[in-house]
């Protein structure tokens, strides 16, 4: 009896853990995320700082006219024409958001709820394609609506997306058809 006695009397308990330790790597870890979080944050602001020369937003005319095309889906964000990683966020356009767009003769109306909505003139528009990406979002080839418009001095595409994938195509030929180019101007004078 007396070997059992000493094989017990060996055995020690399990270590206890060492809870202001592991406290303090959870806070560490939790002012790092924020240290994160607010870098980005400042980035954010000091983008739209350094894009602060664009000018306001058209608002949409108190008369549209008859809607050529309506759709409803996602705007996904604003881009310098042809740098899909060069985001605008001035004025609101870096905001994603549900989108309501309705085409009229007087221009393209963009209604986002919980954001800024704008109008883009039909003189202002220049060209619409069926792309991939647009700044953090890439999707299937012809998955997005880009629009390309002149904003200022300043060329914007516009990437918007449907509920319905199949209306993009409908919408780029449409668009296309409504822009005027500097030869077809000419010809109609």
């Amino acid at each position: 009896m007396t070997p059992l006695i000493l094989l017990a009397d060996d055995k020690k308990s399990a270590a206890v853990t060492d809870w202001s330790a592991r406290i303090g790597w959870l806070v560490g870890l939790a002012l790092f995320v924020a240290l994160v979080y607010w870098l980005m944050r400042e980035g954010w602001k000091w983008r739209g700082t350094l894009q602060g020369d664009l000018p306001e937003l058209p608002t949409a005319p108190d008369d549209l006219g008859e809607p050529r095309l309506t759709m409803s889906g996602r705007y996904h964000g604003s881009t310098t024409a042809g740098q899909w990683l060069d985001r605008i966020v001035a004025r609101g356009l870096g905001s994603r958001s549900r989108v309501e767009l309705t085409l009229t003769d007087a221009g393209l109306d963009v209604v986002r709820p919980g954001a800024t909505d704008f109008f883009i003139p039909a003189d202002a528009l220049r060209e619409a394609l069926l792309g991939k990406g647009i700044a953090g979002k890439v999707l299937t080839e012809g998955g997005l609506l880009v629009v390309t418009w002149q904003h200022g001095d300043r060329l914007i595409d516009s990437g918007f997306r449907s509920d319905q994938a199949a209306e993009h195509t409908e919408w780029v030929d449409t668009l296309n058809s409504m822009i005027k180019t500097p030869s077809t101007e000419g010809a109609e004078r």
